[in-house]
């Protein structure tokens, strides 16, 4: 199997890393930073490609389905699920306690 990803599977990743991305802030929008898009996207593309061009890179075609122009979909869905889904919690976290202080009336 071929451990490179060409544009159309790269594209297809970046599209549903920021799709991510823009479910996650509409749905933490009153809790969470402006960026916390930004920062799901990225955690989603990067567990992403890490499944499929690294966990599941020893497998064959055959056996991995479905593959789009190297991007080993299903395996990315799973991997950006698992990735997207800590990073958004550990950024809410994070950010949660800074908010909580500076909404507080003096």
């Amino acid at each position: 199997m071929d451990y490179d990803i060409g544009p159309t599977g790269f594209g297809l990743l970046a599209l549903i890393s920021l799709a991510f991305g823009v479910v996650a802030q509409i749905v933490l929008w009153r809790s969470a930073p402006r960026w916390l898009w930004l920062v799901a996207a990225l955690g989603w593309f990067a567990g992403g490609l890490i499944a499929s061009e690294v966990v599941f890179a020893w497998a064959t075609e055959a056996e991995l389905q479905p593959i789009v122009d190297g991007l080993l979909l299903d395996e990315s869905l799973l991997g950006g699920l698992v990735v997207g889904l800590a990073v958004v919690g550990v950024t809410w976290l994070a950010t949660r306690r800074s908010r909580v202080h500076q909404q507080s009336p003096t």
